[in-house]
C-alpha cells in the first residue's frame, strides 16, 4: 500500500505545537495532543474586540481602504466633533482636528495619510464643506454641489463617489470627485437617507440599506461609473449601517438599526448577501475602513449602552480552520 511520502514526495513533518501559519492543505502531526492535523481549504471570520478611540462618537467617518491603517474624522456624541484620530492597526492617536467640525459625511481615502471628508451636517445646518488630509493636516477644497447629510459613498482621495442623504427631503442625487471638482452624475434609484456604502473610486460602488420615514429599506444598488443598477436586497432592512470593502463586488455591511440596533453582518460577493457572524456590540451608524478579509468597525450609537456614544472598535478578521483528523 502506498504511504503518505509515495503520494506526496514528502514525509509528515512533526511539530510539537500547531505551526504558526499552516498553508491551505498541510498535514502536520502534533506531538503535545498526540493527533493528526489538517489545515482546512475553508476560511472563518469573526469581530475580536479592538483599541478604544480616544474620543466616542457617532456618525463619524473613516478612510474606507485600509482596516489596519485607518482614519476615523468627525462625528457627534451631543455635539458635532472636529477630531480625527489616527490607526495603526494598534492603538488611536489624535491628530490636527477638521476645519469645519460635522457629523454624517461621507469618508473616501485609500490609508490613515490619505483621505476626504465630503459634505454633512455642522450643529447648525447641512454642509458642502470637503477636505483633504495629507497625513498632517486637513485642506478645503472643492465644495460639493448639493449641501446634504446622511448620505454614503467612498473611494479615494483622488477619486470618490457620493450619493443619497437629505437635504430637507430624501434625496438621489449623485456626484463623482476627480480629484479637483464634483459633477452631479446619474441619480439612484431610490432615494434615502442613512444608508450604507462604500466606493472603490468614483466607477465601483456599493451602496445598501437606508430610510424614508416610516420605512426601511434592504435594497442594494451597484454603481459601474455611468448608472446605479438594484442588485439583491440585504437579508435584514436596515438604516444606519457601516459599510468597508474593496469593490462593489466584495463588502461587509455591519451595524444599524433595524429597528432595533444590531450587530448584524453581511457579506456581498457581487451576486448576494450572505450573514455572517455579528458585531459584539451592536451598535448604529458606525464608522469602518478596511476590506472583506480585514476592516475596523469604530464607534457608533446604542441608546441602551454605556456609553450610548461608543468608544470601542471591532477587528474583522479571517482565519484559516484546522481540522483534527482524529489520528493519535
Amino acid at each position: 500500500m502506498a504511504d503518505y511520502k509515495s503520494i506526496k514526495g514528502v514525509r509528515i513533518q512533526n511539530f510539537t505545537t500547531d505551526p504558526d501559519n499552516p498553508i491551505t492543505g498541510q498535514v502536520w502531526y502534533n506531538e503535545s495532543v498526540n493527533a493528526l492535523k489538517f489545515q482546512y481549504p475553508t476560511t472563518i471570520a469573526a469581530w475580536a474586540t479592538g483599541n478604544s478611540l480616544n474620543t466616542g462618537r457617532a456618525s463619524l467617518e473613516g478612510s474606507a481602504q485600509s482596516g489596519t491603517a485607518a482614519l476615523a474624522f468627525g462625528g457627534f456624541d451631543g455635539t458635532v466633533k472636529a477630531q480625527t484620530e489616527s490607526y495603526d492597526g494598534t492603538s488611536w492617536t489624535e491628530v490636527a482636528d477638521l476645519n469645519t467640525g460635522r457629523q454624517s459625511g461621507v469618508g473616501s481615502g485609500a490609508s490613515n495619510t490619505s483621505a476626504l471628508m465630503t459634505l454633512g451636517e455642522t450643529n447648525t445646518a447641512n454642509t458642502a464643506v470637503n477636505e483633504s488630509w495629507n497625513g498632517t493636516s486637513w485642506t478645503e477644497v472643492a465644495d460639493a454641489n448639493t449641501a446634504r447629510r446622511l448620505l454614503a459613498g467612498g473611494g479615494i482621495q483622488t477619486s470618490a463617489i457620493v450619493a443619497g442623504g437629505y437635504t430637507t427631503t430624501d434625496v438621489a442625487i449623485t456626484e463623482s470627485w476627480n480629484g479637483t471638482s464634483w459633477t452631479e452624475v446619474a441619480d439612484l434609484n431610490t432615494a434615502r437617507r442613512v444608508l450604507g456604502g462604500m466606493g472603490q473610486d468614483n466607477t465601483n460602488a456599493l451602496v445598501f440599506g437606508g430610510k424614508i420615514p416610516p420605512t426601511t429599506y434592504g435594497n442594494t444598488e451597484s454603481w459601474n461609473g455611468a448608472s446605479w443598477t438594484e442588485v439583491s436586497d440585504l437579508n435584514t432592512a436596515r438604516e444606519g449601517l457601516g459599510g468597508s470593502g474593496a469593490s462593489n463586488t466584495s463588502v461587509l455591511a455591519m451595524g444599524g438599526e433595524a429597528p432595533a440596533f444590531t450587530g448584524a453582518t453581511e457579506q456581498w460577493n457581487g451576486t448576494s448577501w450572505t450573514e455572517q457572524n455579528d458585531l459584539n456590540n451592536a451598535r448604529a451608524i458606525p464608522g469602518a475602513s478596511g476590506t472583506t478579509s480585514s476592516t475596523t468597525a469604530f464607534g457608533g450609537f446604542n441608546p441602551g449602552s454605556s456609553p450610548i456614544y461608543l468608544n470601542d472598535s471591532e477587528e474583522w478578521t479571517v482565519a484559516n480552520v484546522t481540522t483534527d483528523l482524529g489520528v493519535s
